[in-house]
């Protein structure tokens, strides 16, 4: 078994690629408010919201624990709806090498990719924190589908 290894979640969206994009774009300071039992906490450290060059952070709870990391924005493209993500600090960083997140909207998909390397052979998949990911992306769903 390797140590690399790549998660990809594709989620149907009922309400359209444009809004989705623009919470993480625009409006990434309500993720909390939209999605409170996932995500504790959002902080801007360096830059101005999700754009390349941004370092952002999050507090969010997986599995009755809260945890922290902190992101390199690589990449935040308005036009093919893609964010990409590089874990820089936190939690995740303890089990593995390195983390990085894709976003990225296509239609009525959204899709989640994580990139990882575990430190050992005894470190799980990060399923417990694709499972968050997906639970938050359901929770913006139904906001935007509210509005």
């Amino acid at each position: 078994m390797g140590l690399k290894g790549k998660l990809i979640a594709s989620m149907e969206m009922k309400c359209g690629e444009g809004s989705f994009f623009d919470i993480f774009h625009i409006n990434t300071n309500q993720v909390p408010n939209i999605s409170p039992k996932n995500i504790v906490h959002f902080g801007i450290h360096e830059g101005e919201s999700v754009k390349t060059g941004s370092i952002v952070s999050w507090k969010y709870n997986e599995a009755g624990q809260e945890m922290y990391m902190k992101h390199l924005i690589e990449a935040a493209d308005p036009q093919q709806k893609l964010i990409k993500w590089k874990v820089i600090e936190g939690d995740l960083l303890k089990l593995y090498k390195y983390c990085n997140f894709t976003t990225s909207c296509d239609g009525q998909w959204t899709t989640w990719t994580i990139d990882y390397e575990k430190k050992t052979e005894d470190t799980p998949e990060p399923l417990l924190h694709l499972g968050v990911i997906l639970a938050m992306t359901k929770d913006i769903e139904s906001h935007l589908l509210k509005k």
